[in-house]
């Protein structure tokens, strides 16, 4: 097995490569690990699994003999090219030399997403794939420690953030254990942690970019109030925050997702009656001019 370090080490020496740094590659060398990672991630026989970084191919093996279908995305060309000896004879390895970031996912049903995810790409990576509900029922990842316990965050906690919400906005986040260092080569000099979402249908009254705007000023500005942090960006935000039943003294981690989308609710209310009054101002400016320059309306003609 290739996550026996022995067998790592001379695999990488047979092909002349090492590690590379630039693409957060830490190839883990723990077989226990990797079972736990299948086990979380729910793989069944005939599950398709889109992996991410596969790298040497160590989680890809253990995916393949859980009866999976894996479709792998490797940026490393060295590596890409070497997944084809863990070839099925039933054929249920594809392998794409691709960037995941830049990959246009075309799969033929429904998949799980399963992924040590290159640390340096986690947060891109996650705003990829989490609106793609369509596509992905749940996505179990690998991540630095200290991000796994934003993403999973309780309210009120100081790993609270509006990487938490975005989270939650898309899926239901669970911690599931910790990966210390010394299973992984070469070992990083963080802990890791794995990591399960699973996916949802969003609110479909509440689009996502400019609800996230909402919540990104709001904890950009953490150790303020909401009225204070958010004036500046919404205006409205003092009769927003009353209407909605949240006190303008909290602070961002005092708010639930539920909170932050009844107050975006309130926010774009105060905006569209801001907008239908400035329509309706400029309206009667336009008919006091005509009236100044002789012009009658044109039902009067």
């Amino acid at each position: 097995m290739i996550y026996q370090p022995s067998q790592l080490h001379s695999f990488l020496s047979s092909l002349n490569v090492r590690a590379k740094k630039s693409l957060s590659q830490n190839f883990l060398i723990d077989g226990n690990i990797l079972r736990k990672i299948v086990k979380v991630a729910d793989v069944k026989p005939g599950d398709l699994i889109v992996e991410i970084g596969p790298g040497p191919g160590a989680l890809t093996q253990v995916l393949l003999q859980a009866g999976a279908h894996v479709m792998a995305i490797e940026k490393d060309p060295v590596f890409a090219e070497s997944l084809a000896r863990l070839q099925t004879e039933d054929g249920r390895l594809t392998v794409f030399c691709e960037d995941v970031l830049a990959f246009s996912f075309e799969i033929p049903q429904r998949a799980k997403v399963v992924a040590n995810l290159p640390y340096h790409i986690t947060t891109p990576v996650l705003a990829k794939l989490l609106p793609m509900h369509a596509h992905f029922s749940s996505i179990t990842v690998m991540v630095q420690k200290e991000v796994g316990q934003r993403m999973t965050a309780e309210r009120g906690t100081s790993a609270y953030s509006s990487l938490t919400l975005f989270l939650e906005y898309y899926c239901k986040a669970a911690y599931s254990f910790t990966v210390e260092p010394t299973c992984f080569f070469p070992a990083p000099k963080v802990q890791s942690a794995v990591i399960k979402l699973d996916l949802r249908e969003t609110p479909k009254e509440v689009p996502a970019e400019e609800f996230f705007l909402l919540t990104r000023t709001a904890f950009g500005k953490r150790r303020k109030m909401l009225r204070a942090s958010l004036k500046p960006v919404f205006p409205a935000i003092e009769s927003a925050l009353e209407r909605a039943g949240v006190p303008g003294t909290l602070r961002p981690e005092e708010l639930s997702l539920s909170d932050f989308l009844r107050l975006f609710l309130e926010i774009q209310k105060s905006e569209g009656n801001a907008q239908h009054q400035r329509s309706h101002d400029q309206n009667q400016n336009k008919m006091l001019s005509d009236e100044r320059l002789g012009l009658k309306p044109i039902g009067s003609l």
